[in-house]
């Protein structure tokens, strides 16, 4: 899999609102440069994204076999799709199975290579869970299970009776505490491939003390590296040795080129930390 990932959150009605063609047009682009991989969500869009993502991977004409389709299930949310009473999760395993068969149809594919439980719910059943995802590994409809945001208490407790092989969890510079909080360790210890959403923080979305000694630094970087500021901030994400997969929720096509190009930065380890003690504004205790 690719250690890039395209975030298709905003392709749709969240975001540019692509048609068929443009979708199409996107994918191949993708596709072209060596980009493969796409993240979904079943909610993303009010529950249509998906389907018209779907309209456009027709069009492109690709062979299914050369793609990964990830998508993530279980938050209820009240849209006009869905006209719920309260936002909730619902990990039962007729829901589970119901939602991966309407992935499915929506995106135009026989299987998912990779499904995710979206968000932790208080209410889980860890064996009703485990009976959903063996029926969908057996009918061949998934290939691959993992989850997005849990913690490690509630990773171990799917343990009990489930295989996991990713975890999507956010992760970045100037969102740093997964290094330090036991999340990759765990991963590590356990095998479990990490998916990193947001994986450039709020660099480019926030003006405050953080950032602004941050664009000092970077500037000075740029040139070392020969590198632009997102580039550096990915290599700093993909330095790490849990191999961490960042998901690209950008549509522009020269900036999924860029983050592709910065999995060949290496970072020096000085240089890192140095990015590491620039953002928190101390050195390392």
């Amino acid at each position: 899999m690719n250690r890039i990932i395209a975030g298709t959150m905003t392709w749709g009605d969240w975001g540019r609102k692509f048609n068929p063609k443009q979708t199409a047009a996107l994918i191949t682009q993708c596709v072209e440069n060596g980009l493969y991989t796409f993240d979904h969500a079943d909610i993303y869009g009010g529950y249509t994204t998906e389907e018209d993502f779907g309209h456009g991977f027709k069009d492109s004409k690709i062979n299914r076999e050369d793609l990964i389709f990830i998508s993530k299930c279980g938050i209820q949310m009240p849209c006009e799709k869905r006209p719920l009473a309260v936002k909730h999760y619902n990990y039962s395993k007729t829901h589970i199975i119901t939602s991966v068969e309407q992935s499915l149809k929506n995106l135009q594919t026989d299987y998912l290579d990779i499904l995710l439980l979206h968000r932790p719910s208080p209410l889980l059943s860890v064996e009703e869970v485990a009976t959903a995802f063996n029926t969908l590994e057996t009918s061949g409809k998934v290939k691959s299970f993992g989850v997005s945001n849990f913690t490690p208490s509630q990773l171990d407790l799917l343990d009990t009776e489930i295989s996991l092989d990713w975890n999507q969890i956010e992760c970045s510079l100037s969102q740093n505490t997964p290094l330090f909080d036991g999340s990759l360790d765990h991963h590590l210890t356990k095998g479990i491939g990490t998916m990193a959403w947001s994986p450039l923080g709020n660099y480019f979305k926030e003006d405050n003390p953080n950032n602004q000694r941050l664009q000092s630094l970077l500037s000075n970087l740029r040139e070392k590296y020969n590198a632009s500021e997102d580039q550096l901030l990915f290599a700093w994400l993909l330095k790490h040795p849990a191999r961490i997969h960042p998901l690209v929720g950008t549509t522009r096509i020269e900036r999924l080129k860029a983050a592709m190009d910065a999995v060949k930065i290496n970072l020096s380890r000085e240089d890192w930390f140095l990015l590491l003690e620039t953002q928190w504004g101390h050195e390392v205790p």
